[in-house]
């Protein structure tokens, strides 16, 4: 997914600061390499499905980002297909910050660090909250029958 990486960070400014800084050469390069890659292959796939938290980043209408950790027993990030990632948000402290956020402006990133090999990553996200009463088949694919949170 590294051609995604560049089209979604490497913005004018971006790129501008890279070439005051001496590294747009480099990146440049990183840029033209291979083809657009939107779907999650299966090195991604087994990462994701062996997190038991990620960090979940979404902007509010009024332009600030805000970062979440999101939690849970091993495997409740799933991959449903292979553009498409879900999971039961479990109740919390109910601010619902990310869920507005979400609602507002459909932006997500995701980072996915596994802390014992050093290895992490970076998913940008079109998004969605579907109620579960309307999407009862979606319900039944993520929760996860032995966890105790609701």
């Amino acid at each position: 997914m590294g051609k995604n990486f560049t089209t979604y960070t490497f913005t004018e400014s971006v790129k501008k600061a890279q070439e005051k800084y001496g590294s747009r050469d480099v990146y440049q390069k990183m840029e033209e390499r291979g083809p657009d890659q939107n779907q999650i292959s299966y090195r991604e796939k087994a990462h994701i499905e062996n997190q038991d938290g990620f960090y979940l980043a979404t902007v509010g209408e009024n332009g600030w980002p805000y970062v979440q950790f999101r939690g849970g027993p091993r495997g409740f990030l799933k991959v449903l297909d292979e553009s498409t990632l879900g999971y039961a948000d479990f109740k919390g402290n109910m601010q619902y910050i990310s869920t507005g956020n979400i609602n507002a402006t459909k932006k997500a990133a995701l980072i996915l660090l596994h802390y014992p090999t050093k290895t992490r990553l970076k998913i940008w996200a079109e998004t969605e909250i579907l109620d579960p009463e309307t999407h009862p088949d979606l319900q039944e694919k993520l929760l996860l029958p032995d966890y105790k949170a609701r």
